[in-house]
């Protein structure tokens, strides 16, 4: 007989997914929880075995060996319940830490397990403790048995936890102004409707976005001789590190690009975490090449995630800032994002 063979439920499955949204969705039918910044994950357990799967159906059971073992210490034989691992720090959440964690070393993995150990936040129930699919229940039903199911064997365990959940829209509009620290937004489900497998239907997220001034420190060109993208610098100390990139603008936006930038090009600009070549964004030979500025002209963007103090994904333009000075653009700004 194989893994999770008399499981209800057996990995690899297609977790419920969610679409990004502007604004909190309103009404009787939604449910808001917050929006942890780690790694989501079904847990599964049967017995004596524990598979913890993440979002794209791989393992992580080997990377997080003190979750496996925090769940296999739990007096329920049979569950699966779906959440999100996270390293806890200062209040709020290290992810670069959590990044880590994902090491082939087995040595190492323990290593760390030990000294920074992973919290799993819990949100859905799909097979309860019975043995018994709940997954086709309501998610308000599916929250009353997790809400059981976390009274009952979740209570002296504090690496794993039930998260917060409330249909009152006000209380998540506090959590996504920041009355939580460092959260990474708000996610809107559907009270009404059963697990949707794989699907963004059944669920919203609102994510939390921040902004800082940053300098223009280089740009890359496109095919057709436009601006492609600004290359984004903040100062720590004397120091020009590169944080990340601005990758879509308006035609406007991109004309003044140009008009600025081009009589800026220098030989340097960033002394400190230098752009490369090719990346995921940018994969063409000349769409890769970057140019230095001056680093002269300062814009203003929305970021959401740092990882590292960088912008873990691209930046939004929102304006230009002629009137701030590059040397108050400092890398504070990713250290308390507002």
């Amino acid at each position: 007989m194989s893994r999770f063979e008399g499981l209800a439920l057996r990995p690899p499955i297609e977790p419920m997914e969610t679409r990004q949204v502007p604004r909190l969705p309103e009404g009787e039918r939604w449910q808001y929880e917050p929006k942890w910044d780690g790694f989501r994950c079904v847990a599964f357990r049967e017995g004596g075995d524990v598979e913890l799967e993440s979002k794209s159906g791989q393992s992580l059971t080997r990377y997080f060996p003190e979750l496996a073992g925090a769940l296999l210490a739990l007096e329920a034989q049979k569950f699966v319940l779906d959440g999100e691992i996270f390293i806890q720090s200062d209040g709020g959440f290290d992810f670069d830490a959590l990044l880590q964690r994902i090491h082939p070393a087995e040595s190492r993995v323990r290593m760390l397990a030990r000294e920074t150990p992973v919290t799993y936040t819990v949100f859905d129930l799909l097979v309860d403790a019975q043995n018994a699919t709940v997954y086709e229940l309501s998610l308000q039903e599916r929250r009353e048995r997790l809400e059981a199911f976390a009274s009952r064997y979740l209570k002296a365990r504090s690496s794993i936890v039930l998260s917060p959940a409330t249909d009152d829209v006000e209380l998540a509009r506090h959590w996504l102004a920041g009355d939580v620290a460092r959260l990474d937004g708000v996610i809107a489900k559907r009270a009404d409707l059963s697990y949707a497998f794989g699907s963004r239907d059944a669920a919203s997220k609102i994510k939390r976005t921040y902004t800082a001034d940053c300098v223009i420190g280089g740009f890359r060109g496109g095919k057709t001789g436009t601006i492609a993208s600004l290359l984004l610098g903040l100062y720590d100390g004397k120091e020009l590190d590169h944080v990340g990139f601005v990758g879509s603008m308006n035609a406007a936006d991109r004309k003044r690009a140009g008009e600025l930038l081009r009589p800026l090009v220098a030989e340097r600009s960033f002394t400190r975490a230098i752009p490369g070549g090719p990346s995921r964004w940018r994969k063409g030979a000349e769409e890769s090449e970057w140019f230095p500025v001056e680093p002269k002209i300062v814009v203003e963007v929305s970021f959401d995630h740092v990882t590292g103090h960088r912008f873990r994904h691209a930046a939004r333009l929102l304006r230009w800032r002629p009137d701030k000075s590059p040397r108050q653009c400092t890398i504070e700004q990713l250290l308390s994002p507002k």
